[in-house]
């Protein structure tokens, strides 16, 4: 049911099931609609927050349709909006946007939740390169961004809730290399037979990977089920492979049975409409990880994967699996000329996830 300051009556739950009620923001990205999907799986009350169902009717209607789930449609800038949706939550997932002003929104999200008595805060950062140490000699770095305003998001959150939150920092999207969004960074290029993966990432450069739509729901309730005795306070990087490009080929091409190349490239983005703001961000992705030096987690993150993501969540997907059975059903979806060219008899998965290809390299772009 779409609800808009309203109240209504879900299905009752167990007395267990119902103390447990969990808000989620942004709930059309694929962050927010992995774990709503789980959450309404195991009995979670959810308050599901998003823009407008009209961006994506068909997702829209799926979360809309799960057991506990009560979709709210609204403005996060509206702070009337903010209590209606808090009401009686005890948990939540915040994952922000670029949409508007982040930090402001992102502050206003966790002021109202504290407010609300919410016991358990976790918010979906990213890392202010700016803010680590460099060794003697070295340069100062910029931080991306589209990734310095969530970090100012988490430092307000750890003012406001200290213990009783968790950060979780997403790795690189498995679903980056879709073709719905013909961003550089990850366009997979067709020659002959295979393909080419032009991007300015170094080489050797180790990227952590993630699923964000198979992996990420099941990670966050099993560190809602932990608790904050267990997360209080920490940082945990979701990323459960460090692959460089040229190792992310390899598996990617014997999952895909398609040979897959990788080839470091400029950035180049003449011809290509998009946001200057996002313009910035991934020119400042192409500077920074040219050089393997420069970590993609906050330092001591690293060091942590993806053994932290795999010990919360065992039934992980690999790259390898998500170009087997994902990517040439999402090209299909898409309308990718070289999936189409094979006929409804190719070899491609039964199935189609309808969460939007819309948060590349771990940003939502439309929630």
């Amino acid at each position: 049911m779409i609800f808009d300051h309203t109240y209504t009556m879900s299905t009752p739950t167990s007395p267990r099931k119902r103390s447990q009620t969990l808000v989620v923001v942004n709930s059309l990205g694929r962050q927010a609609s992995s774990v709503i999907r789980v959450a309404s799986a195991v009995g979670y009350t959810v308050r599901a927050q998003l823009r407008s169902c009209a961006r994506n009717p068909q997702l829209s209607s799926e979360l809309a349709s799960l057991h506990g789930v009560t979709l709210f449609e609204g403005s996060l800038e509206d702070v009337n909006f903010l209590n209606d949706l808090f009401y009686g939550a005890n948990i939540a997932f915040i994952n922000t946007t670029s949409w508007g002003d982040e930090v402001a929104i992102g502050k206003s999200l966790a002021m109202v939740a504290k407010k609300a008595g919410v016991k358990h805060y976790i918010y979906s950062s990213l890392t202010d390169h700016s803010t680590h140490p460099r060794r003697a000699g070295q340069p100062p770095i910029d931080g991306l961004p589209l990734w310095k305003t969530k970090f100012e998001v988490e430092k307000y959150v750890r003012e406001i809730f200290g213990l009783e939150a968790t950060f979780v920092y997403a790795a690189c999207y498995n679903n980056n290399f879709s073709s719905v969004l013909p961003v550089p960074l990850w366009k997979l290029e067709e020659n002959g037979d295979g393909f080419i993966w032009k991007a300015p990432f170094h080489p050797n450069y180790p990227l952590p990977w993630l699923d964000t739509e198979h992996d990420v729901g099941p990670t966050i309730l099993q560190i809602l089920k932990d608790g904050i005795r267990k997360w209080g306070g920490m940082r945990i990087p979701l990323a459960f492979e460090v692959l460089t490009p040229i190792e992310a080929s390899i598996v990617f091409s014997k999952g895909l049975g398609r040979n897959v190349t990788y080839v470091q490239t400029p950035l180049d983005l003449s011809g290509i409409p998009i946001p200057q703001g996002y313009r910035d961000q991934l020119y400042a992705i192409a500077t920074l990880f040219q050089d393997p030096q420069n970590s993609y987690f906050p330092p001591g993150m690293g060091e942590r994967c993806p053994e932290i993501s795999r010990n919360l969540w065992q039934g992980w997907r690999s790259l390898e699996e998500y170009a087997r059975e994902v990517f040439p059903v999402e090209e299909r979806a898409n309308g990718a000329p070289w999936i189409m060219q094979l006929g409804d008899d190719g070899e491609i998965g039964d199935s189609m996830p309808v969460t939007p290809n819309n948060e590349p390299n771990g940003m939502e772009l439309d929630a």
